[in-house]
């Protein structure tokens, strides 16, 4: 009943999601409270109040033909211009509107840029671990997934094994930093060297090879971290951008891709992707969000919400005696398993209610992703059991 193709994809459906319909049960079993839920990447903090403003004096003021009618795939273009002077503002590049284009989200802007670029056959290259879904886009357009090793104690791109890597067959770098899963920043040094990599071997192979930044997480760094904006660096790059972190808005699916006059071809990739906006069935991104967007450029979500639940996680898991880095970004902590099987580790840890992701759904086996963007009571009251599922373990 269902194509060849998707079977493999529904065998291997989101562990993420399964984690998160089995934290519901539990839920109900035991209460909200008592269950510890770290698995799905669902912000906790805040919308912005202007969001909720915006909406209502959109909804009163627009015109309706303007607000719920069609516009250009691109996305309407007073947004467009809006969005591009405030990531002049913000990250000194000289973009405008033709450089905009609005997408339902980073997913649908990912599979936007793919789509326009990436022909059967050809290899995406992305660094390990990874959000497993990056593999399902790929699929959808014939590409083939190639694993980038990174260094096990920074999970900082190897350089070396990635250059050994790219090949003719090389069509994409997909690159996502603020990082999901490890929360790691890639360092201006990384990107420098990534760039470098490949503008020689765009000469020595004489084709073009895209970076594609998956950039949800952009705002989300600590601790003064700068983010580098990776089209300063290679001009090949298109940046896929999502609002979902940034004002927690997951489920209103608005975002945009940033394609640069410098990108090879600019205007007839830009064109391109406008039309695979609509050959893929967005045809253009939610309209209302589109102008609550213009409204909200400058709006964040208060930072320090994360900040706060990153520290006490960190801490508290390192006080336990579990292995892990301090994430610069995102809200999502990489643990190391105390035993080479992550999976077994997390089916322990649901006895004292707590749930997390195994490292596997990450292409990063032997870790397990916690996301803390979660109510700080949670991560509070979620230690004692980390305490004892440490002891279990014959850690400190």
């Amino acid at each position: 009943m269902i194509s060849e193709k998707m079977k493999p994809l529904m065998a291997n459906n989101s562990a993420i999601r399964t984690m998160f319909e089995e934290g519901d049960q539990m839920r109900a079993k035991y209460g909200r409270e008592n269950v510890f839920d770290f698995s799905l990447g669902n912000p906790d903090a805040p919308t912005p109040p202007e969001v909720k403003q915006a909406i209502k004096e959109i909804v009163e003021e627009e015109p309706d033909l303007i607000l719920h009618g069609y516009m250009s795939n691109a996305g309407f273009e007073d947004v467009r211009e809006t969005i591009a002077r405030h990531i002049n503002k913000t990250q000194g590049t000289n973009f405008s509107k033709k450089n905009i284009l609005m997408t339902v989200g980073a997913a649908s802007g990912l599979n936007v840029a793919l789509k326009t670029i990436l022909n059967p056959g050809e290899e995406v290259v992305i660094f390990t671990p990874y959000f497993l879904e990056y593999n399902w886009y790929v699929n959808n357009y014939d590409g083939v997934v190639v694993q980038a090793p990174t260094d096990k104690k920074t999970f900082q791109p190897d350089l070396k094994s990635f250059e050994k890597l790219v090949g003719d067959k090389t069509r994409v770098v997909l690159i996502n930093s603020p990082h999901n899963p490890t929360g790691v920043v890639y360092s201006e040094e990384t990107i420098k060297g990534i760039a470098d990599i490949l503008k020689k071997k765009q000469k020595e192979l004489n084709r073009a090879i895209f970076i594609i930044a998956d950039e949800p997480y952009r705002e989300l760094a600590y601790d003064g971290v700068e983010v580098p904006y990776i089209t300063k660096y290679y001009e090949n790059t298109i940046v896929a951008y999502s609002y979902s972190k940034s004002l927690s808005l997951p489920g209103e699916r608005i975002g945009y891709l940033v394609i640069p006059d410098e990108l090879e071809e600019s205007q007839l990739v830009f064109d391109t992707a406008s039309n695979a906006n609509r050959i893929l069935g967005c045809v253009n991104a939610p309209s209302l969000q589109q102008k609550v967007i213009a409204k909200c450029v400058d709006a964040k979500v208060d930072l320090d919400y994360y900040d706060r639940n990153r520290k006490a996680l960190y801490e508290g898991l390192k006080e336990c005696g579990f292995e892990c880095i301090m994430p610069q970004g995102a809200f999502y902590l990489f643990v190391k398993s105390p035993v080479e099987d992550e999976a077994e580790f997390c089916k322990t840890a649901k006895k004292y209610n707590i749930l997390m992701v195994p490292g596997s759904a990450f292409a990063g086996p032997g870790y397990v992703r916690l996301a803390y963007c979660v109510s700080y009571e949670t991560i509070q009251n979620s230690l004692p059991g980390f305490k004892k599922l440490a002891q279990e373990y014959g850690l400190r």
